[in-house]
């Protein structure tokens, strides 16, 4: 019995010491731009990488999606959050859930148990997950960037607060031209924030680049600037304030829709055929962070290249084995 208990201590603390080491692991790199490039999941890991074992789809914003990433090494997993009707937050992109899952209807107009009770399509029998319940299921194992899809800000720091989850969620929100630093503002006092910065933010590329300036003097240090689509003296402006601060460079090379999509040469689509024209050439031109619908492939990309950075350890789930 004695031996039993000291084997039961022996592993609790073993596993206090190796979780919050896992966690600086990981948000130490999203704060060192020099930590090799950082590769960010579209709404979590729902492709197939038959590279990687994985030769079928699973739903987006969903667990298995998470799991999925973890498996793979994935650095940060990207989600869309909406709210229910009675006011609980779930993971969702789309404002209904007719595409997505075995139901219809609007997220706003249906209760958390309406929701719950449906089930993603693609999964073996997964309801859409709440955000604490995503949380909860991610800490420690990889970072998560939260893309509100209305003004949840607030109940939403409160969420990742209270599923202890704060050193491993990023959130996000638009920054224009002379607003002060928004990692300061309440709600995301202690927790990790990158401004976004479109063309239309300001008039100027100038002007762009003093916004990222001004949003990286406040009191509260911020990891990265997410780019969104921008162009030629655009991003180089945005690229060169960040480099001056000593933050990173976050891009985007989701497909466009459109003509656009056809004339575009740096999203997914020309990746997976040429990933140095598309993946290659943006990571040679700053950016350090890579969101994309083909995490596999960009991280296969990356490690041929010797991108990837250090890979710290990190938990498995609860009750499981450590990987790295």
């Amino acid at each position: 019995m004695v031996v039993r208990l000291l084997s039961i201590s022996l592993v609790l603390a073993l596993c206090a010491a190796a979780w919050p080491a896992a966690a600086g692991g990981l948000r130490d790199r999203l704060y060192d731009p020099g930590d090799g490039v950082l590769v960010v999941a579209h709404r979590a890991c729902h492709r197939a990488a038959p590279s990687h074992g994985f030769e079928h789809a699973v739903p987006e914003n969903s667990l298995a999606a998470l799991e999925r990433c973890v498996a793979l090494g994935v650095d940060l997993v990207e989600i869309d959050v909406r709210r229910t009707r009675d006011g609980h937050l779930v993971v969702m992109h789309d404002a209904k859930v007719d595409r997505t899952s075995n139901g219809k209807g609007r997220i706003a107009d249906l209760t958390l148990a309406e929701v719950q009770a449906l089930r993603l399509k693609g999964s073996q029998d997964e309801a859409p997950p709440t955000l604490e319940a995503f949380l909860r299921t991610a800490r420690g194992r990889i970072l998560v960037n939260i893309d509100l899809k209305g003004p949840y800000a607030a109940q939403a720091a409160q969420v990742v607060r209270r599923a202890e989850a704060a050193d491993w969620v990023l959130f996000k929100a638009k920054a224009r031209f002379g607003a002060p630093p928004i990692a300061d503002q309440a709600p995301y006092q202690g927790l990790a924030f990158m401004p976004m910065v479109a063309a239309k933010a300001a008039r100027t590329p100038r002007d762009l680049a003093g916004i990222i300036l001004r949003q990286a003097s406040g009191a509260r240090q911020i990891p990265a600037v997410e780019t969104v689509a921008l162009k030629g003296q655009g991003f180089t402006a945005v690229r060169d304030a960040a480099r001056a601060a000593r933050i990173r460079v976050w891009a985007n090379t989701l497909a466009d829709k459109g003509w656009r999509r056809m004339l575009d040469q740096s999203g997914d689509r020309q990746a997976l055929r040429d990933p140095d024209r598309a993946w290659g050439r943006l990571i040679d031109q700053g950016a350090s962070i890579v969101q994309t619908d083909h995490p596999a492939a960009l991280i296969d990309y990356l490690e041929r290249r010797g991108l990837r950075g250090r890979a710290p350890a990190v938990i498995a789930s609860a009750g499981g084995q450590s990987s790295s």
